[in-house]
């Protein structure tokens, strides 16, 4: 048992929280082992496991996407292209959301200029009458 984690101390080690191996486990990203005893001893290799998953997920991949990245590292026919073309749908993926909330931005921008008086009751507020009249022209 010295090489294998308890539900508990895997997390610690990973830090994450209990409910997130559980929910790796319904997600079978990871395998939940059978109990010994009174306890579930999981193997020292979940804690790479997790690490790369949670990794991923900081990179910007979803949970199904780190997963996918995984299966790759695992698999023996597995080349390096196959996570860089993975890598650059990422990042074509980060340039458009990043222009998406350069617009937003520059709404945003546009809608607080909109505001010149501050005390101004709310049921004149120019922001909130440009949310009104977007909807109604759609």
């Amino acid at each position: 048992m010295k090489d294998s984690f308890t539900i508990g101390k895997l997390a610690q080690a990973c830090d994450v929280n209990v409910e997130t191996i559980r929910f790796y486990e319904r997600k079978g990203i990871i395998k939940q082992p059978q109990k010994q005893g009174s306890f579930r001893y999981y193997p020292q290799e979940y804690v790479a496991r997790i690490h790369f998953i949670k990794r991923s997920q900081e990179l910007g991949f979803t949970l199904s996407e780190a997963t996918e990245l995984l299966d790759l590292k695992i698999k023996d026919q597995a080349k390096c292209n196959d996570v860089l073309l993975k890598t650059e749908a990422k990042i074509t993926e980060i340039n458009q959301k990043i222009k998406d909330l350069k617009k937003m931005k520059k709404s945003l921008e546009g809608l607080a200029n909109c505001c010149v008086d501050i005390n101004q009751p709310l049921t004149d507020c120019p922001i909130l009458d440009c949310f009104i009249d977007q909807r109604k022209n759609k």
